[in-house]
């Protein structure tokens, strides 16, 4: 019994010498940014090691063991002492935070795409100071600062930053603090944007199957590929702009435009013409990928819920994944009268925030999907919430991500410790430069034959920036680099919602 404890113990002690090892040579190479390389300074903890038990009591064993703790690391001690950002050129401008603190260790958190940057900084003041591992307590302080799709940017990009912290601080990863993981690797459906022909279309889808390795795949399916085609749409001319396009990212100041107009209110209808148009473009794609490779839809148009159900209809043939966002989320009660009416799966949520909002939807199980946007949904916690109740009520969950690989990160930590979880989006397969943006701690390969990379031993969300990568990719409307945001310290209103 003993030889084979000294067995154990020698083989032990060889494992910890090839993970300090490891840990000093990551301190050691140039790629590791400082703030990564005083984490692993500060947190080179004692373990209980099977070296302590021979000749020593339990008592004497636990005490050699804590004497090894580096108390100056202490999570209860760690303070918020700044907020900064950098404006990225994803997505036409996307936002990552950095929540820095007393001990040098950082957190990073991204405002949701095409969101304002000041949603996040308003914040400061009121987060400066605390504890950033009391990560529920500062949520429900914060989140009355949140509201549905990009006004909620601020806060999911603070609550992503304080769960990367925290699992700093405890040397864990994001999903583990969650509870733990489903999955070992999550899988991904990648966007394909609309192209001008067939041929354009199959280079894209080539691109995605055969060499990134994508097994799931999202197209629109969208009246504008009928610009410039008589007799596809009725009403079309009176909502189209200047260039003659029904353009729903048109101009936010013109409230009353095409794409600020909703569904049910503009009497665009779509002609048995313009159904024939969108069914060839469906079974071109369909017939390029086979019927393995689920297809999900989205981004249809402005039309109300009897046209839904017709372009449904007319394209159940071709066995889609889903049909995404045909009304706004808002409308539970036509969500419901679509998924009663068609065969397809029904989805929506990408702009709906906290569970709150989720559960009309789910309770009455007005669709088969729910789809939230974790940098709008409430961040990492709340997202789960919503998995979770979904899941009682025998409802899936896939996740829309356009972001950084911060927010990206963040969703596969999320849809790691999610059981319902089906697929989660990566909107950026066509940039080069997008996973250069970060450096993966261990090296880890993020992305792999179209599944992410769920990190089992990376702290937090698991990932550094690669500030040679990033500083060439900064959106031109603000160049700054994770420059002074003092301006934002102060507090300067009471924030209590009730008397």
């Amino acid at each position: 019994m003993k030889n084979h404890l000294q067995h154990l113990i020698a083989k032990n002690k060889k494992e910890e010498s090839t993970y300090t090892a490891s840990r000093q040579a990551e301190i050691d190479s140039p790629k590791t940014g400082d703030a990564r390389r005083n984490f692993l300074k500060m947190t080179a903890l004692g373990g209980l090691g099977l070296s302590g038990l021979m000749g020593y009591s339990l008592e004497d064993t636990m005490a050699h063991t804590t004497s090894k703790v580096n108390r100056a690391s202490a999570p209860s001690e760690l303070k918020i002492t700044d907020m900064r950002y950098v404006l990225t050129a994803v997505m036409g401008g996307t936002a990552i935070i950095r929540i820095d603190t007393n001990q040098g260790i950082y957190g990073l958190g991204e405002v949701r795409d095409a969101a304002d940057v000041r949603y996040a900084l308003m914040l400061k003041s009121r987060i400066l100071g605390q504890n950033p591992c009391n990560v529920e307590k500062i949520f429900k302080s914060i989140k009355q600062f949140g509201g549905p799709s990009r006004q909620a940017g601020g806060v999911c990009a603070v609550e992503m930053a304080l769960w990367d912290l925290c699992g700093k601080a405890y040397n864990v990863p994001a999903w583990q603090l969650l509870g733990g993981r489903y999955r070992d690797k999550v899988r991904m459906y990648a966007d394909t944007p609309e192209a001008k022909s067939p041929e354009e279309q199959k280079k894209l889808i080539d691109f995605r199957v055969n060499e990134q390795g994508y097994t799931w795949l999202k197209m629109d399916v969208s009246i504008g590929e009928l610009k410039g085609k008589p007799g596809t749409v009725v009403n079309g001319k009176f909502w189209e702009n200047d260039n003659g396009s029904l353009n729903q990212w048109g101009d936010q100041r013109n409230y009353m435009n095409y794409g600020n107009t909703m569904h049910p209110f503009t009497q665009i209808q779509i002609t048995e013409k313009g159904m024939e148009e969108l069914q060839q473009i469906v079974e071109n794609v369909r017939n390029m990928v086979g019927y393995e490779i689920p297809i999900s839809t989205d981004h249809y148009g402005h039309f109300d819920l009897n046209n839904n159900i017709r372009l449904a209809k007319a394209l159940e043939k071709y066995r889609l994944a889903w049909f995404e966002d045909m009304v706004p989320w808002q409308y539970t009660e036509q969500w419901k009268t679509i998924t009663n009416a068609i065969e397809t799966p029904t989805t929506t949520g990408e702009d709906i925030y906290l569970l709150k909002d989720f559960k009309p939807l789910i309770e009455q199980r007005a669709v088969d999907i729910i789809h939230p946007d974790l940098a709008s949904s409430g961040g990492l916690l709340e997202t789960k919430r919503i998995g979770d109740y979904a899941e009682e009520y025998g409802v899936a969950m896939a996740m829309h991500q356009a972001g950084t690989p911060v927010s990206f990160m963040a969703n596969v930590h999320c849809a790691a410790a999610t059981q319902n979880f089906l697929a989660l989006e990566h909107h950026s397969v066509d940039l080069p430069w997008w996973e250069d943006l970060v450096t993966t701690v261990g090296g880890f390969k993020m992305i792999d034959k179209g599944f992410a990379t769920v990190p089992l031993t990376a702290p937090g969300l698991g990932i550094e920036l690669n500030e040679e990568v990033l500083k060439k990719h900064i959106d031109p409307r603000d160049k700054s680099y994770f420059k002074s945001t003092d301006e934002w310290n102060e507090l300067r209103s009471h924030d209590r919602t009730y008397s």
